[in-house]
């Protein structure tokens, strides 16, 4: 374990590892993109990996905000603490890949949920966000067969499961007269993520269809819907299990979500760190990629589903 500290680094990060370093067990950490619900499952996952894994220390940390300046420093202060393998969703790999690379200098780096497939990561375990984009587009599809005008919201533009998703949604609707004709982002700002639907309702009349891409924007646009009255006018197509997500799915009011596994991130992720520190690397594949299935939720399976997620969070 690495015990070199910078007298920064030791206020900043000290309080969150001092039982790893107490009990010299090697620690390994979790890394989110912001704070959200979504990342609930994934603690989960990780508590349930701390089980069965004594001999380590396991963090999940979530940067003060959600940016790529705040993550990155995050994890500097998690190397300098003495953290021995990290797992990160990356805000914004495009311009992060030298932050990462100097982390993957030092610790192993692994990346879930949004990769950095240009630096030195060792592997991504995640979603294939391309193939969720389809899924989402199937959806869209079967709800609108006569075609349909949509508008989609995200956090990160610039993040690759928010251009993943994007492109796969286009690549499954284009041939069947649906339009994505724009997405609007708003840097995880869930003020601005209810602002970005509403003011599409003022100015934008034509939009029969909206794609919520990140966990947080369903919700935001069931709530500009409900407040214009346009519930059951406008097609939703969503993605990720938030509450709202589901019970709008289950009343009619959305046409389904896709959901990814979360849950697996974090336990899988702690176990597969575990493994390499203990020199395994049998559970990387030669193109680096680690998928877990992504699922379409919609009225016929919701319920099921909704008591699976409570059975991994404890209610």
């Amino acid at each position: 374990m690495k015990l070199k500290l910078t007298a920064a680094a030791a206020v900043i990060s000290l309080a969150c590892v001092s039982n790893a370093i107490a009990e010299d067990k090697p620690a390994l950490a979790f890394v989110v993109n912001a704070a959200s619900d979504f990342w609930k499952l994934s603690e989960a996952g990780v508590k349930a990996a701390q089980k069965e894994l004594p001999g380590y220390e396991t963090q999940f940390r979530y940067p003060a905000t959600g940016t790529a300046a705040l993550q990155n420093a995050l994890m500097d202060d998690l190397v300098a603490a003495g953290t021995d393998a990290i797992m990160i969703s990356s805000v914004d790999p495009k311009t992060s890949i030298g932050a990462f690379n100097r982390v993957a200098a030092q610790v192993p780096l692994f990346t879930t949920d949004s990769d950095a497939p240009d630096s030195n990561r060792i592997a991504y375990l995640g979603s294939s966000n391309t193939a969720a984009g389809i899924q989402a587009g199937e959806i869209a599809v079967k709800a609108l067969p006569n075609g349909a005008t949509c508008m989609g919201f995200v956090g990160f533009l610039g993040a690759d499961n928010a251009i993943e998703r994007i492109a796969g949604f286009r690549q499954a609707t284009e041939e069947f007269g649906i339009e994505l004709v724009d997405v609007r982002g708003d840097d995880v700002d869930f003020a601005r993520a209810r602002s970005n639907v509403d003011d599409v309702l003022a100015a934008n009349p034509e939009i029969d269809c909206m794609v919520g891409f990140y966990s947080y924007n369903p919700p935001k646009i069931y709530e500009a819907l409900r407040a214009a009255g346009k519930l059951n006018e406008i097609t939703v197509i969503a993605f990720d299990e938030d509450p709202i997500t589901l019970g709008a799915v289950r009343e009619g009011s959305f046409a389904g979500t896709v959901v990814q596994d979360p849950y697996q991130w974090g336990y899988q992720g702690m176990h597969l760190m575990a493994k390499y520190l203990e020199g395994d690397t049998s559970g990387i594949p030669d193109d680096g990629l680690i998928i877990v299935p992504t699922n379409i939720i919609t009225k016929d399976n919701v319920d099921a589903f909704e008591a699976e997620l409570k059975a991994r969070i404890g209610g």
